[in-house]
């Protein structure tokens, strides 16, 4: 590996490539009831533990053994959860099940026997500490007894999805949001709620879609709510804070803690998406007074006595864990995820962009300038579609802009961050409106000098490798080679979907079959090799993705190879849908940097 590293190396050694691949990915720090130590997830090394920070100048230490819980990824969640007295922490582990961890040390012990075949994740403990609510299989609500672990099941079955079960403040009752196909649950979802003692209560259905409820120390329940055109902190059926910034980001998974509120209720702190850029806010419920406490992308948001803790990350910021004073909001850094250096390395902060698309509308992008000038531009489509990279730490990006590109990263409509008819502008429309929203934007970047139709490449993968074939097809002068990991290519494909969540997302964003059968093979790059024959591809897939299965590419590859289109494909084996081993990431970039000069750069 030590002669392919110095050969992917070879054109810049600002930012060593295994700085980008080897990292521990942090989430899920949540302070303990009594604000006196706190408790994340680390995955390092493809194995994951829970670990506690006392934050008395001790060194943190690994709290879980076996078996290994099953944390989130970056700002996602839905991992573990404290019990009620911060004697032991809960967690759903890689078997499926709960497991109860006594702190700061104890034996491990089973909480559920659901069979290997189900997921319990998201648990919640009740407030008495008697009990602990959590989600299987992303469709059923249940609850165990800690003490001797019987379960009971307590939704109707009436919700296709249930996620983020909470507890009220006196052990009562519990709220859960809740939605059902073909919507998503940024499209329409609820709040449903039910009384232990059996005594029902009607869920609150707003015109639009509410996420992560939970209560305040009163009672009222407290989410976000996009009923009034963006994502904002509600108090039960109302807005309290109500701005044209997004609060948080779209469900797709659970355990998302984008705001929370002081043990008092009398303030709430909540994250704010300005353009992708991030701020950390407390608003004074009784004054509705916002303030901004803190610069940079947060989340998982933890408040305790006195303390408030996040994850925090940044353009020029590794993903960190840290804690502020709730008084002076002086900031405590208690962990960091990349490795050590970054400091040291050539990093910028991206500027904000905003083209006018061709019916008018105003898109939004964000560039990050290569230092010097440059007439190459990657254009880097997230994936979803109902999706957004915010300002977060992305070596992928750094990297490739201290190789001397231009990166831009367009938030096409359909993408979340800009209110909820931008977001929901998409529907009906994937394949097309996102493919003319890029294909404008690339226009008015080659128009501001920011890069060159002949330097330019589209990268995506997923939803934004679909857009980025389509826009290639669409627009062969605009674009000079594609990069595409798993890209969906063929909306007709019965297995297309076979992921639960995703299972009935092209019904909204295209149409539903039959009736839509024709539009899904018009927009389906499985079925106009010939329009990409002007385009090199270079595109990579795990032969073990359950979201987009390799069928699809390897159907695809097949055909663009009998259409005569210039496209290399690449194999991961045993990858899903994202590639997590490190020899394989490695592979990635050195394939990419080769095609790269190979097809654009004339090596």
């Amino acid at each position: 590996m030590s002669n392919e590293l110095t050969r992917v190396q070879s054109d810049s050694m600002a930012i060593p490539v295994e700085r980008c691949i080897v990292t521990r990915d942090l989430t899920e720090p949540r302070l303990g009831p009594d604000g006196r130590s706190i408790v994340y997830a680390m995955t390092a090394g493809g194995s994951a533990a829970l670990h506690i920070d006392l934050l008395d100048g001790t060194p943190p230490r690994q709290l879980t053994a076996y078996p290994p819980p099953r944390p989130g990824r970056g700002f996602g969640g839905g991992c573990w959860c404290w019990t009620a007295d911060g004697a032991a922490v809960i967690y759903a582990a890689l078997d499926g099940e709960l497991w109860l961890q006594p702190v700061p040390t104890g034996s491990v012990r089973r909480l559920t026997h659901h069979g290997p075949d189900r997921a319990a994740v998201a648990p919640a403990a009740v407030a008495d500490g008697s009990r602990v609510v959590y989600v299987i299989d992303e469709s059923e609500l249940w609850m165990t007894r800690v003490d001797d672990g019987s379960t009971e099941r307590l939704d109707d079955g009436s919700a296709d999805f249930v996620f983020d079960p909470c507890s009220t403040p006196d052990g009562g009752g519990v709220a859960w949001q809740a939605w059902n196909v073909p919507d998503m649950p940024w499209d329409s979802s609820r709040v449903e709620r039910l009384t232990f003692d059996g005594t029902g209560v009607e869920p609150w259905q707003p015109a639009g879609a509410v996420q992560q409820p939970r209560f305040m120390p009163d009672g009222t329940v407290i989410s976000l709510c996009d009923e009034r055109g963006w994502l904002n902190v509600w108090l039960d059926d109302s807005p309290l804070v109500e701005e044209p910034f997004e609060h948080g980001g779209p469900a797709w998974g659970m355990g998302q803690r984008s705001f929370v509120a002081s043990p008092d209720g009398r303030r709430i702190a909540f994250t704010r998406n300005k353009g992708g850029f991030g701020r950390l806010c407390v608003v004074d419920v009784e004054r509705r007074e916002v303030s901004e406490v803190a610069r940079g992308v947060h989340g998982q948001l933890s408040w305790q006595a006195g303390r408030l803790a996040a994850l925090r990350s940044g353009a020029r910021t590794p993903t960190q864990v840290v804690v502020y004073d709730d008084t002076t909001w002086e900031r405590n850094v208690v962990a960091v995820g990349p490795l050590s250096g970054w400091e040291e390395l050539p990093l910028a902060e991206p500027e904000l962009v905003e083209v006018t698309a061709a019916d008018g509308s105003t898109l939004h992008a964000r560039l990050y300038r290569a230092d010097a000038s440059t007439d190459h531009l990657l254009c880097w489509l997230h994936g979803g579609p109902t999706d957004q990279w915010q300002v977060t730490f992305m070596p992928r990006i750094a990297y490739w802009r201290a190789q001397g590109w231009n990166v831009l990263v367009p938030d096409h409509r359909g993408s979340t961050g800009h209110g909820r008819a931008y977001q929901q502008a998409l529907r009906g429309r994937w394949g097309d409106l996102d493919v003319s929203d890029i294909a404008d934007m690339l226009a008015a970047a080659h128009a501001r000098g920011w890069g060159s139709p002949a330097q330019t490449a589209i990268v995506g993968s997923s939803a934004g490798g679909f857009t980025a074939v389509g826009v290639a097809a669409a627009n062969p002068r605009l674009v000079a080679a594609l990069v595409v990991a798993y890209p969906v290519t063929d909306l007709g494909d019965p297995t297309q979907g076979g992921h639960r969540f995703e299972q009935h997302y092209t019904d909204s964003l295209v149409g539903q079959l039959p009736d839509a059968a024709a539009i899904r093979s018009s927009r389906s790059p499985l079925n106009y090799p010939e329009r990409l024959t002007y385009t090199p591809i270079l595109l990579m897939h795990g032969d073990s993705d359950p979201v987009v299965p390799i069928e699809q590419s390897q159907a695809f590859v097949e055909r663009c190879r009998v259409a005569g289109v210039d496209i290399d494909f690449v194999v991961y084996e045993g990858e899903g849908h994202g590639f997590r081993k490190v020899e394989n990431q490695f592979d990635e970039y050195r394939r990419m940097h080769d095609f790269l000069v190979s097809r654009i750069l004339g090596g």
